[in-house]
């Protein structure tokens, strides 16, 4: 069998120091190593099939390379992977990989969880929530670099920086969508109020009929929980028994099930979607939104891009303090934290979700 390359075999083909080979292939050959040495370095080591032993790596930068990654219930639920899956995949470009530690919404396993993970000298922690909501944040994630996704501090002071969807935006530009199709008595389907998601969803709702300079009717927002049944009944609320011209004509949902059950309220009292009524999902959930007859509209969360936001920052902590850990005990992957001064608010990031347009919305009734 042939003997694994080396890096003393990598300098030697490209006519280097063993030295020059490390600071090219560990990131830092700019400005140590002319610009044509590093080239023929990268070569060389893609000629031998070389890469450097990334525990020896660790050892020397004092840093496991691992994340370690706290959810309510991501893994053990069917909502929201992608969350993991867009943080995963940027750590391991970086070179550092992720251990999930899932505490099945059981908030006395929070701080075992994340000690857990800090025993095993992670670099840094993401803590990663099953629909948006506030987080009482565990104290020991403070002891190195750490963010939010999907959730946020639930402290008015001083908490850890955030990646959330901009819910406010979304029920905006949901709203926008069937009007720009002509419709203007438009109904909103909203959750329960126990999430942030439904009222901000409910206030990008009223901020599209301010923009549009019309009044809102707020006997059209009515909030009925999240589920098919919610949907069926609130559907039926708002269409049984009512004479065509004052009932909506399009009816918005704060997530796909609440769609679902619009739609087959709207099957039971005989009328078309979207011909008689456009219905609007929320999530794009998937296997539900797109396979859904009629293939429903709906704002699509941006589940990927949140992880991918909040683990490319995270890194950006890691990397930048001394070490990988932060040694004053002060919050992780907070602003000031990499340049030692203390943050005097959290900072919220806010990933915007994306107008999905498919067969459950339409042009408004002729003569509405």
């Amino acid at each position: 069998m042939n003997r694994k390359a080396t890096a003393l075999d990598v300098a030697k083909l490209a006519g280097v120091s063993r030295s020059a080979v490390s600071l090219v292939l560990n990131g830092r050959g700019d400005g140590n190593v002319a610009l044509e040495s590093q080239q023929r370095i990268r070569e060389a080591a893609a000629a031998l099939n070389y890469s450097p032993n990334k525990i020896a790596l660790s050892l020397r930068n004092q840093q496991s390379r691992v994340i370690g990654i706290v959810s309510d219930q991501v893994v053990t639920s069917p909502f929201d992977g992608n969350i993991i899956a867009g943080a995963d995949a940027v750590a391991r470009s970086h070179g550092f990989v992720t251990v999930v530690m899932d505490t099945e919404l059981d908030e006395s396993r929070d701080e075992s969880a994340v000690e857990t993970l800090l025993d095993r000298q992670v670099d840094g922690l993401m803590y990663v929530t099953v629909g948006l909501r506030p987080l009482h944040v565990p104290p020991n994630m403070a002891r190195v670099p750490s963010i939010l996704a999907n959730c946020f501090d639930d402290r008015p002071e001083a908490g850890l920086p955030a990646v959330i969807p901009d819910e406010v935006r979304g029920g905006r530009e949901a709203a926008g969508h069937v009007m720009s199709l002509g419709h203007r008595d438009i109904a909103f389907l909203a959750g329960d109020s126990l999430t942030p998601a439904a009222p901000r969803r409910i206030d990008g709702y009223r901020d599209a009929f301010k923009v549009a300079g019309m009044p809102v009717n707020e006997d059209r927002v009515i909030q009925v929980g999240w589920d098919i049944d919610a949907g069926f009944h609130g559907a039926m609320k708002l269409l049984d028994g009512v004479e065509p011209f004052d009932r909506p004509t399009a009816i918005l949902c704060a997530n796909d099930r609440l769609a679902i059950g619009v739609v087959l309220a709207c099957y039971r009292l005989g009328l078309s979607v979207p011909e008689d009524v456009s219905v609007m999902g929320y999530d794009d959930e998937f296997r539900v939104a797109k396979t859904m007859v009629p293939a429903l509209s709906t704002m699509a969360l941006p589940l990927r891009e949140m992880g991918e936001a909040a683990m490319t920052a995270l890194l950006t902590e890691v990397e930048a303090v001394p070490n990988g850990k932060d040694d004053g005990g002060g919050p992780g992957a907070s602003a000031g934290a990499a340049t030692g001064t203390e943050p005097t608010t959290s900072s919220q990031t806010m990933v915007p979700c994306r107008l999905v347009v498919r067969d459950s919305t339409g042009p408004v009734p002729a003569g509405r």
